[in-house]
Protein backbone atom coordinates (compact mmCIF):
# COMPACT_ATOMS: atom_id res chain seq x y z
CA UNK A 1 0.00 0.00 0.00
CA UNK A 2 1.54 3.51 -1.03
CA UNK A 3 1.55 6.33 1.09
CA UNK A 4 -1.66 7.65 -0.36
CA UNK A 5 -3.90 5.01 0.46
CA UNK A 6 -2.40 4.70 3.51
CA UNK A 7 -3.25 8.05 4.75
CA UNK A 8 -7.15 7.26 3.04
CA UNK A 9 -7.26 4.08 4.95
CA UNK A 10 -6.25 5.81 8.07
CA UNK A 11 -8.93 8.01 7.44
CA UNK A 12 -11.11 5.85 7.16
CA UNK A 13 -10.61 3.95 10.02
CA UNK A 14 -10.36 7.21 12.12
CA UNK A 15 -13.58 8.45 10.98
CA UNK A 16 -15.82 5.03 10.74
CA UNK A 17 -14.61 2.87 13.41
CA UNK A 18 -16.90 3.92 16.06
CA UNK A 19 -20.51 2.99 13.65
CA UNK A 20 -18.51 0.00 12.75
CA UNK A 21 -18.00 -0.79 16.22
CA UNK A 22 -21.42 -0.38 17.42
CA UNK A 23 -22.15 -2.92 14.87
CA UNK A 24 -19.70 -5.52 15.70
CA UNK A 25 -20.93 -4.78 19.32
CA UNK A 26 -24.55 -5.95 18.03
CA UNK A 27 -23.40 -8.95 16.27
CA UNK A 28 -21.78 -10.13 18.65
CA UNK A 29 -24.24 -10.05 21.32
CA UNK A 30 -22.93 -7.27 23.54
CA UNK A 31 -19.15 -8.67 24.17
CA UNK A 32 -16.80 -5.90 23.45
CA UNK A 33 -13.73 -7.81 23.62
CA UNK A 34 -15.42 -10.01 20.37
CA UNK A 35 -16.59 -6.92 18.58
CA UNK A 36 -13.13 -5.39 18.62
CA UNK A 37 -11.72 -8.71 17.26
CA UNK A 38 -14.40 -8.86 14.88
CA UNK A 39 -13.29 -5.28 13.70
CA UNK A 40 -10.03 -5.86 13.63
CA UNK A 41 -10.03 -8.74 11.81
CA UNK A 42 -12.38 -7.00 9.04
CA UNK A 43 -9.71 -3.49 8.81
CA UNK A 44 -7.14 -6.43 8.53
CA UNK A 45 -8.71 -8.11 5.39
CA UNK A 46 -9.88 -4.40 4.24
CA UNK A 47 -6.11 -2.98 4.47
CA UNK A 48 -4.63 -5.63 2.42
CA UNK A 49 -7.23 -5.30 -0.66
CA UNK A 50 -7.82 -1.14 -0.33
CA UNK A 51 -6.67 -0.61 -3.75
CA UNK A 52 -9.46 -2.33 -5.09
CA UNK A 53 -12.12 -1.13 -2.98
CA UNK A 54 -14.67 1.51 -3.97
CA UNK A 55 -16.96 2.20 -1.10
CA UNK A 56 -14.96 1.05 1.97
CA UNK A 57 -17.24 0.92 4.30
CA UNK A 58 -20.10 -1.61 2.94
CA UNK A 59 -17.20 -3.81 2.26
CA UNK A 60 -16.36 -3.67 5.64
CA UNK A 61 -19.88 -4.05 6.79
CA UNK A 62 -19.80 -7.24 4.48
CA UNK A 63 -16.72 -8.96 6.12
CA UNK A 64 -18.16 -8.42 9.35
CA UNK A 65 -21.25 -9.99 8.65
CA UNK A 66 -19.57 -12.90 6.87
CA UNK A 67 -16.89 -13.40 9.90
CA UNK A 68 -20.01 -13.44 12.17
CA UNK A 69 -21.92 -16.24 10.37
CA UNK A 70 -18.52 -18.03 10.37
CA UNK A 71 -18.32 -18.31 14.27
CA UNK A 72 -21.71 -18.96 14.32
CA UNK A 73 -21.10 -21.67 12.03
CA UNK A 74 -18.53 -23.72 13.80
CA UNK A 75 -19.57 -26.81 15.80
CA UNK A 76 -17.38 -25.25 18.48
CA UNK A 77 -18.90 -22.78 20.95
CA UNK A 78 -17.71 -20.25 23.72
CA UNK A 79 -19.46 -19.83 26.40
CA UNK A 80 -20.23 -15.91 27.38
CA UNK A 81 -19.46 -14.12 30.61
CA UNK A 82 -22.18 -12.73 32.77
CA UNK A 83 -22.10 -10.54 35.15
CA UNK A 84 -24.13 -10.14 38.47
CA UNK A 85 -24.48 -6.07 38.12
CA UNK A 86 -23.96 -3.54 34.98
CA UNK A 87 -21.30 -1.19 35.40
CA UNK A 88 -21.21 1.57 36.97
CA UNK A 89 -20.68 4.44 34.21
CA UNK A 90 -21.30 7.77 36.27
CA UNK A 91 -24.30 8.51 33.68
CA UNK A 92 -26.36 11.36 34.64
CA UNK A 93 -30.24 10.52 36.32
CA UNK A 94 -31.50 11.53 33.05
CA UNK A 95 -29.48 8.97 31.39
CA UNK A 96 -30.76 6.05 33.64
CA UNK A 97 -33.81 5.32 31.40
CA UNK A 98 -32.02 5.39 28.03
CA UNK A 99 -28.83 3.23 29.67
CA UNK A 100 -31.17 0.76 31.37
CA UNK A 101 -33.47 0.08 28.30
CA UNK A 102 -29.42 -0.15 26.54
CA UNK A 103 -28.96 -3.00 28.88
CA UNK A 104 -32.11 -4.73 28.77
CA UNK A 105 -31.80 -5.06 24.84
CA UNK A 106 -28.41 -5.86 25.21
CA UNK A 107 -28.80 -8.68 27.29
CA UNK A 108 -31.73 -9.74 25.07
CA UNK A 109 -29.98 -9.67 22.38
CA UNK A 110 -27.04 -11.81 23.94
CA UNK A 111 -29.08 -14.96 25.16
CA UNK A 112 -30.46 -15.21 21.02
CA UNK A 113 -28.93 -17.44 19.15
CA UNK A 114 -25.96 -15.93 17.07
CA UNK A 115 -28.17 -16.48 14.08
CA UNK A 116 -31.18 -14.79 15.57
CA UNK A 117 -29.21 -12.08 16.33
CA UNK A 118 -27.48 -11.60 13.42
CA UNK A 119 -30.49 -12.07 11.72
CA UNK A 120 -32.08 -9.47 14.32
CA UNK A 121 -29.04 -6.28 13.55
CA UNK A 122 -29.04 -7.28 9.79
CA UNK A 123 -33.25 -6.01 9.36
CA UNK A 124 -33.53 -3.40 12.60
CA UNK A 125 -30.58 -1.59 13.50
CA UNK A 126 -28.55 -1.61 10.22
CA UNK A 127 -32.13 -1.61 8.20
CA UNK A 128 -31.57 -3.97 5.51
CA UNK A 129 -34.51 -5.45 3.73
CA UNK A 130 -35.35 -8.91 3.68
CA UNK A 131 -33.73 -9.97 0.35
CA UNK A 132 -30.23 -8.45 0.76
CA UNK A 133 -30.23 -10.39 4.25
CA UNK A 134 -30.57 -13.65 2.79
CA UNK A 135 -27.59 -12.65 0.32
CA UNK A 136 -25.80 -11.73 3.09
CA UNK A 137 -26.78 -14.95 4.78
CA UNK A 138 -26.59 -16.93 1.96
CA UNK A 139 -30.28 -18.69 2.55
CA UNK A 140 -33.80 -17.88 1.33
CA UNK A 141 -35.66 -14.77 2.01
CA UNK A 142 -38.37 -16.83 3.91
CA UNK A 143 -35.37 -18.31 6.18
CA UNK A 144 -35.25 -15.23 6.92
CA UNK A 145 -38.39 -13.92 7.54
CA UNK A 146 -39.06 -17.16 9.55
CA UNK A 147 -36.13 -16.69 11.79
CA UNK A 148 -37.05 -12.77 11.95
CA UNK A 149 -40.10 -14.04 13.26
CA UNK A 150 -39.09 -16.55 15.82
CA UNK A 151 -35.97 -14.45 17.29
CA UNK A 152 -38.77 -11.47 17.73
CA UNK A 153 -40.77 -13.91 19.82
CA UNK A 154 -38.05 -15.18 21.84
CA UNK A 155 -36.87 -11.17 22.39
CA UNK A 156 -40.11 -10.84 23.72
CA UNK A 157 -40.24 -13.86 25.63
CA UNK A 158 -36.40 -12.80 27.14
CA UNK A 159 -37.48 -9.00 27.65
CA UNK A 160 -41.08 -8.41 28.35
CA UNK A 161 -40.52 -4.95 29.36
CA UNK A 162 -39.72 -4.19 25.57
CA UNK A 163 -43.47 -4.81 24.35
CA UNK A 164 -43.56 -0.77 24.90
CA UNK A 165 -41.16 -0.16 21.68
CA UNK A 166 -42.97 0.08 18.98
CA UNK A 167 -40.92 2.89 16.87
CA UNK A 168 -37.07 2.68 15.89
CA UNK A 169 -36.91 6.55 17.34
CA UNK A 170 -37.20 5.05 21.01
CA UNK A 171 -34.17 2.77 20.67
CA UNK A 172 -31.58 4.13 22.73
CA UNK A 173 -28.07 5.03 21.17
CA UNK A 174 -26.04 1.65 20.77
CA UNK A 175 -22.63 2.85 21.57
CA UNK A 176 -20.39 0.52 22.87
CA UNK A 177 -19.87 -0.29 26.67
CA UNK A 178 -17.34 -2.28 28.10
CA UNK A 179 -18.66 -4.58 31.04
CA UNK A 180 -15.97 -5.95 33.26
CA UNK A 181 -16.73 -8.80 35.54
Amino acid sequence: MDGQAQDRFREFVENRSAALLRTAVLLSGGDRHAAEDLLQNALIKAAGRWHRIDEPEAYVRQILYRQQISRWRLKWRRRELSVAEPPDTGASADDSGAAELRLVIRGALARLTARQRTVLVLRYFEDLPEAEVARILGCSVGTVRSTTHRSLARLRTLAPELAGLTTVERLPDFSPVEVRP
